[in-house]
């Protein structure tokens, strides 16, 4: 999954992307590079970042949404939880949902039986603003993979297909450097369901390798391929060619 951050704000490529157009050609040439789907967000989920109105992320993602989906079939997903901006995006060509609040909201998850998108189950501690702020859990694998599996009975209450429903254990959302080791090393404990793993960049990289943001390709690439080895099926990622690259010479792809 490629990303496209039509943000001012995001952690890493925040403001790189400031028009529908620069959006629709850098997602282009991702897709080029070998992306199978592309996530575009409009609203930063960065640590401690605001949340913005409805009308500005509207502003930010459907244009963009609009002209993607006229230049290529490749998948496009909703990087969202507000429930009107994925109706929209819908409407303008995307099919699937990734929301980070992991679709706790009954309308969001009516929505996407309703248009049969693919789901993205993510789980996060607390909000933005807050979930780097002293994280805790008992056992954090146990808790997320509860989690899971509450969200993912709601979904198919809901209408939700079982093969539609992706879970992300939300590397860096409320998390600590050990409580990310211990997800990605224990991604089988999900059960059956594909998982997404995204570690893109994340500060947890630079914490153990004292790498700045623009410096952690090397160390993006050790953890997917970790994640990769313990059994994910998707990642999230901001270097396509270099992921693409990296899997094929270690028959990972």
């Amino acid at each position: 999954m490629g990303i496209v951050n039509v943000t001012p704000d995001s952690f890493s490529d925040g403001g790189q992307l400031k028009t529908t157009r620069a959006a629709v050609q850098h997602a282009l040439q991702l897709v080029r590079e070998g992306a199978a789907v592309i996530d575009i967000g409009g609203e930063s989920s960065r640590p401690g970042a605001k949340p913005v109105s409805l009308q500005e992320e509207l502003h930010r993602v459907i244009p963009a949404i609009k002209a993607l989906h006229k230049k290529t079939n490749t998948p496009i997903s909703i990087d969202t939880y507000k429930v009107e901006v994925a109706k929209q995006a819908i409407q303008a060509g995307a099919t699937w949902i990734n929301d980070i609040t992991g679709l706790r909201d009954p309308a969001m998850r009516q929505l996407a039986a309703q248009h049969h998108c693919t789901v993205i189950i993510m789980h996060m501690l607390g909000e933005p603003q807050t979930m780097q702020k002293h994280p805790r859990y008992k056992n954090v694998v146990f808790e997320v993979n509860n989690f899971f599996k509450q969200q993912i009975k709601l979904c198919l209450a809901s209408g939700i297909k079982p093969d539609k429903i992706i879970l992300d254990p939300g590397i860096g959302f409320g998390k600590t450097v050990s409580h990310n080791l211990a997800l990605i090393k224990n991604i089988a404990v999900f059960g059956k369901k594909p998982v997404m793993v995204g570690a893109s960049r994340k500060s947890f990289i630079g914490k153990l390798t004292g790498a700045d943001i623009q410096n952690r390709l090397p160390g993006t690439l050790a953890a997917h391929f970790i994640a990769v080895q313990h059994g994910a099926a998707w990642l999230r990622v901001h270097d396509v060619a270099a992921h693409k690259q990296f899997l094929d010479m270690t028959g990972a792809n």
